[in-house]
């Protein structure tokens, strides 16, 4: 099991377009990937269930992934945040 804290650098947070690539990059492993933020834990693969999360910029969330691929998803989802989702910094 890996586990990482990430932080939210895109200008608008985890809004609909951050949220929905999130839930593709995750579905993309078979590894279990959850999102935890002030004690609500959600399925990163969920759009909805991130989208729940309201997180705005600089907020920190940990990643939690368990399975055969979760050295490839958590790096994976780290260049999510480090690229700022693809979004203005």
């Amino acid at each position: 099991m890996l586990t990482q804290e990430l932080t939210i650098k895109n200008k608008l947070g985890l809004h609909a377009r951050p949220s929905a690539l999130l839930a593709k990059t995750a579905s993309l492993f078979h590894s279990t990937i959850t999102i935890s933020y002030a004690n609500k834990k959600v399925d990163a693969k969920s759009i909805l269930g991130l989208m729940t999360l309201a997180l705005p910029k600089g907020e920190v969330l940990t990643v939690t992934i368990q399975g055969s691929d979760e050295q490839t998803a958590m790096q994976s989802i780290a260049d999510l945040f480090n690229d700022y989702f693809g979004e203005e910094q």
